[in-house]
This record gives C-alpha cells, structure tokens and sequence, in this order.
C-alpha cells in the first residue's frame, strides 16, 4: 500500500514540476517585461513577475528532482491562491471567452497542498542529500 501511495505521489510531484517549469520558462521567453507591466495592470508591483516566474522555474525544477518538495509545493500553492484570488476567481470556474477559468489553477493548488503535507520520497534527492545528515542526528 505504501508503495502505491509513494508512486503515486512522486506522479503528482514530477507533473507539478514539469508544469511549473514549462509555465516560469513561457513567461521568460514571451518577454518577461511583458508579464511585468501586466502584473502592474492588474494592480501588482511589476518586480513580482520576476520572482513568481522564478518560483515557477526553479521549483519546477526541484519538484521534478525532488529537492525541497514540501516547502516549494508550500510556496507554489501560495502562487496558485494569489492567481485564483486576484485574476482568475472574477473570470469564473470555466473563464469567460476571454480568459480561462479557476479550474487548473484549483487543480494545481490541490496537488501542491498535498505534496505540501505529505512529502514526497520516491526518487528525490532529498533522501539522498539529507540522508547522511539524519543518520547523524539519529546516531547522538
């Protein structure tokens, strides 16, 4: 069972991950002064778009590779509220023709609430990087 539960979870990291990554590389390759002056439309300080496309592809990355997972889950769930609460949450659940709706980014914050609480250790490097400092810890 517990195997299961590992497999599936280390499923729900690496496509959190990846979906992350490709989201934060978009918005530095569309032109990220774009994403700037779009966020000070919206009423955000432009800088932010700098730091929410570097959260994307830098925890992107370390979702995939399994490094930190629960503390960047942690940060891109809190990524996720921000856009629910302040572009997508007007557009309603589907969008509005326009714009598309809540319904990915609620998609998103679950998987990242969940790998928030419950980790994720199946091919991650955190077992690997942090296993010699537990086995320490353990041994005073």
């Amino acid at each position: 069972m517990l195997k299961k539960f590992e497999m599936s979870t280390l499923i729900l990291r690496v496509v959190l991950g990846i979906t992350f990554f490709v989201h934060g590389v978009v918005k530095f390759q569309g032109g990220i002064e774009n994403i700037v002056g779009w966020f000070g439309a919206i009423g955000l300080p432009g800088f932010l778009a700098y730091v929410v496309a570097t959260i994307e592809v830098v925890g992107g990355i370390a979702l995939i590779l399994g490094l930190g997972s629960r503390v960047v889950s942690a940060l891109l769930a809190f990524l996720m509220i921000g856009a629910t609460l302040k572009v997508k949450l007007a557009v309603g659940f589907l969008g509005n023709g326009e714009m598309a709706g809540y319904e990915l980014d609620l998609a998103l914050l679950a998987m990242a609430v969940f790998i928030a609480i419950n980790g994720s250790k199946m091919f991650a490097l955190d077992q690997i990087v942090f296993k010699e400092k537990r086995t320490e810890s353990t041994s005073i």
